[in-house]
């Protein structure tokens, strides 16, 4: 029993520390956020940190781990667990679901993903491996609803499925980068109803 508590303790520790250093790292950027900044916010001491991770870097791995597991699990699966809805209905549903995430948040703090691609991708070779991996996931999981709408006969038959999901995440990430910069949702509302008007252009006529 000890060690369970000390286990469900230890967990705690890293997950509190991951809380921390994942918002500071949203509103600052990976490099104006320090160790110190994560230590003061997060209360652990450099002992603990260093129990749970390597290094900053090793920490911003575990965060970008944790990242990818919470958009895939709250998200991505919900969005398309059905295997056999409508594959543009759901597409749009996720769409709206973004919508409504940026509403929720008042435009503010954009696409986590987004932002520390934009921040470290060239700077970073392990980041930007890890996050070119998380938007693969998303680009493919959308071509695999996309390829089953198309053999579905709901869909174009000369549809590319990888094409069309890679432009859907692009366009989606642009649109979530203007919401950002112009704090106006109406800029991600127009996007989102452009994006599902070209949905209907995959449709089978």
């Amino acid at each position: 029993m000890a060690v369970e508590v000390r286990s469900a303790k230890g967990a705690a520790t890293r997950d509190q520390i991951l809380d921390v250093a994942g918002k500071l790292i949203q509103l600052r950027g990976y490099h104006a956020t320090s160790l110190d900044d994560v230590l003061k916010a997060s209360g652990v001491g450099k002992g603990n940190f260093y129990y749970y991770f390597k290094s900053k870097e090793d920490l911003g791995y575990a965060i970008l781990d944790r990242m990818l597991q919470a958009f895939v699990e709250r998200t991505l699966e919900p969005a398309f667990a059905d295997s056999v809805a409508d594959p543009v209905v759901q597409i749009q549903e996720f769409l709206d679901r973004v919508l409504d995430n940026q509403r929720q948040r008042s435009c503010i703090g954009g696409c986590p993903m987004g932002n520390l691609a934009s921040e470290l991708s060239d700077v970073h070779e392990g980041f930007r491996q890890r996050l070119a991996g998380m938007f693969l996931q998303w680009r493919v999981t959308l071509a695999e609803v996309l390829a089953r709408g198309r053999e579905s006969g709901r869909l174009r038959s000369g549809l590319d499925p990888a094409s069309a999901a890679q432009f859907l995440v692009a366009a989606l990430e642009g649109a979530i980068l203007l919401t950002k910069v112009t704090r106006d949702i109406s800029v991600m509302e127009r996007c989102v109803t452009e994006l599902k008007r070209h949905l209907t252009l995959y449709e089978a006529r």
